[in-house]
């Protein structure tokens, strides 16, 4: 969680991903760098310390050569160190050499008096068996280390121990240092260059089957369906191959619904625009003949004015279901934006409806009647769920002989909303049941009784359905006589009322 958390704050949920290849170089580069940097720093000290080691034992042992020379005579500490000796201290492994004797109760027996005393708080060092110290001063204004050696010295009349002490100036230490730097900083950036190189060639070689991927998607026809090879990539990037297989399966699945669609609508209307364009010119003809017949043409005109209006109906109802099947397709808005689901009471949609349709119940004396106790609270989109209660009951209407029944009902059940339908028609056949969903389609049965249908109503109310998670079962009304339409909608947690 704590490295997902912080690429979403590096990256950023709308940054731009750029290259891939740049990415992947800096992720292994940088953190590269930095320790390579870390290296150098540890190298570097690494080297100062050998380089320490070696300048201390080298004063050491000017230090233990001083200090042989040193010895009583006649009571009194003597140093016999001539120049020759001191000149061979000063060498091109040391600088410049400095050294002092003192005696047994504290006093100068030879070398530089003023130079640097030991400071109390040196301690002695363990990495010689000698008793010796190292420290660091400063000496005529020039940076020294002193190596400071307890002597023990005596002959028959006394015994004591002599201080000799050592100092070197620090230009040949720095000197060392710097070189060992500048070899460390070449070394390092030439191991960083060879490895910037690897990297970067391996980057391009595993990116390849990406890029031959690309080639593959970018050439294929527009025509072609086939799934894209998933062994053109590595194994960690076949499954946004197969998603992509299954995104571009999907994607003609939808195209070939839509031209199938349009296909239909477009047979669909062109039959009752033909029809009106006959009708019309057929009045046109009888226009011409009413010096002969006119009361027989007048009646003519009116039963093919009446004919023209009837298919006009036709022709609108159908563009209407039409239009709502495609708002049905795109989330339940005409401009293609998706619709909001909102509580909505099924109860008051389905006494809306009832309402609407009563005038034409009256009209084929048919009883239309609403059942529903509670609210029963749904969650989804208000218009499309009128639109689909609308198409059941107009179906019942159309489909129930004069003096039959329709009954609209709303109950809460299973936890769910019910939604039902049940007309005295003459019902469909189970044979045909799950074959009038689909758009155009219509029933041999129900094609004789009501020819000027559009055979959309049920693939209305199939989709409004789907969108909403609902089910929906056709069966035999009360009685074997007639058809009950069922529809099972989930209800909204919180519309215990």
């Amino acid at each position: 969680m704590a490295l997902s958390g912080t690429l979403h704050r590096l990256i950023g949920p709308g940054a731009p991903l750029g290259s891939l290849r740049g990415q992947l170089l800096r992720w292994l580069l940088g953190p590269l760098l930095v320790l390579v940097a870390l290296n150098t720093v540890s190298v570097y000290r690494n080297a100062l310390d050998a380089a320490d080691v070696a300048y201390d034992r080298s004063l050491l042992a000017s230090t233990r050569a001083l200090a042989e020379r040193v010895s009583i005579v006649d009571g009194k500490v003597v140093a016999d160190v001539p120049y020759v000796a001191l000149d061979s201290f000063e060498t091109d492994t040391l600088g410049r050499i400095y050294y002092k004797v003192t005696g047994l109760n504290g006093e100068t027996v030879s070398g530089y008096g003023d130079l640097p005393a030991v400071p109390a708080n040196v301690p002695r060092s363990e990495a010689y068996p000698a008793l010796v110290r190292f420290y660091h001063a400063s000496y005529n204004g020039q940076p020294v280390r002193i190596a400071a050696l307890l002597q023990p010295v005596y002959d028959d009349s006394m015994r004591g121990i002599a201080l000799i002490q050592v100092g070197e100036t620090l230009e040949a230490r720095r000197g060392l240092s710097n070189q060992i730097l500048f070899d460390t900083l070449v070394w390092q950036a030439l191991l960083l260059l060879a490895v910037a190189l690897l990297v970067w060639f391996a980057v391009r070689l595993v990116l390849q089957p990406l890029m031959r991927l690309k080639i593959a998607v970018e050439t294929r026809s527009l025509n072609d369906s086939s799934d894209v090879d998933p062994t053109l990539v590595h194994k960690e990037v076949r499954p946004l191959v197969a998603a992509m297989n299954s995104s571009r399966s999907r994607l003609h699945i939808l195209i070939s619904s839509q031209r199938r669609f349009i296909a239909d609508a477009s047979h669909q209307l062109r039959t009752p625009l033909t029809v009106l364009k006959t009708q019309a010119e057929l009045a046109l003809r009888e226009c011409d003949r009413a010096g002969v017949h006119p009361d027989e043409t007048r009646a003519a005109l009116r039963e093919i004015v009446h004919s023209i209006a009837a298919t006009t109906d036709s022709t609108v109802n159908l563009a209407n279901r039409l239009l709502t099947l495609a708002r049905i397709e795109h989330g339940g808005n005409a401009d293609g934006a998706a619709a909001q689901s909102e509580p909505v009471s099924l109860r008051d949609i389905a006494r809306q409806v009832g309402l609407e349709m009563a005038m034409a119940a009256v009209a084929k004396q048919i009883d239309l009647s609403l059942e529903a106790e509670t609210e029963c609270v749904v969650d989804g989109q208000g218009l499309l769920l009128h639109e689909m209660i609308a198409n059941l009951v107009d179906n019942a209407l159309r489909y129930t002989p004069q003096g039959g029944t329709v009954v609209l009902r709303v109950a809460q059940r299973g936890g769910g909303v019910t939604l039902e339908v049940e007309d005295s028609g003459h019902g469909i056949p189970a044979s045909e049941r799950e074959r009038v969903f689909a758009p155009f389609y219509r029933a041999a049965a129900t094609l004789e009784r009501n020819p000027g249908g559009a055979g959309l109503g049920l693939a209305i109310v199939r989709d409004i359905a789907s969108l909403h998670g609902a089910g929906i079962t056709l069966s035999d009304a009360a009685g074997g006589q007639g058809l009950k339409v069922e529809i099972r909608l989930p209800a909204m947690a919180s519309a215990s009322k």
